[in-house]
């Protein structure tokens, strides 16, 4: 009775043994789930960089599309508002310094790093946009109504462009918990661009 107990408490270990190895986490799946773990805890961090980064770009471009926007309507005809060379400048050294912002980005998720390319690429538009309308100052006529349509073109892609980047910035933060963050740039034409939903500020999906 003994021998036939010892034996079924044998046969218990060995079975729970072979159990355990044919069920527990190799050492790969171990360390794809670590990976995995700080990589979304490094995406979260780059998230909310990047949120403060776009909030800054915003602030800091506000100022030059308010001018642009007087200074050269959406009908791309030279606007009422008095524009000197002063103004270009400050415009100029503002839109560079919110390229310069998104310099050398990190790699992240792939849908931070859509937010993050639109975004950056929307301010290199609005650059492009400023030296455009510098340009067009200096030409007369034709030529010069031609070039201030086509800075109004480019300012309306960069206004579309950053719409979708702020989008998808939006959504990311949903979805790491940081709530809705509605990253859009003041715009009085709205035309064609992405708009952002109607639920406040921080505020989670239900």
């Amino acid at each position: 009775m003994l021998a036939l107990t010892v034996a079924f408490a044998l046969g218990a270990l060995v079975a729970g043994g072979v159990v355990f190895g044919m069920t527990r986490p190799d050492s790969i799946e171990q360390m794809a789930d670590q990976i995995r773990a700080e990589s979304a805890l490094r995406d979260k961090t780059q998230i909310k960089t990047l949120t403060e980064l776009a909030r800054t770009t915003r602030d800091r471009l506000a100022p030059v599309l308010d001018g642009l926007d007087r200074a050269m309507p959406a009908d791309g005809t030279a606007g009422p508002a008095v524009v000197t060379a002063s103004d270009v400048e400050t415009w100029r050294k503002a839109a560079t310094a919110a390229v310069e912002g998104f310099a050398d980005p990190p790699s992240g998720e792939t849908a931070t790093n859509v937010a993050r390319s639109s975004l950056a690429s929307a301010v290199r538009q609005i650059a492009t946009t400023v030296d455009t309308y510098a340009a067009a100052r200096d030409l007369t006529g034709v030529a010069r109504t031609t070039a201030m349509g086509l800075a109004v073109r480019q300012r309306t892609d960069a206004f579309f462009t950053w719409s979708v980047g702020a989008t998808a910035l939006d959504a990311v933060n949903v979805d790491a918990g940081y709530g809705h963050q509605h990253v859009f740039l003041p715009t009085s034409s709205g035309e064609g661009e992405l708009t952002p939903d109607t639920e406040p500020e921080g505020s989670h999906d239900s």
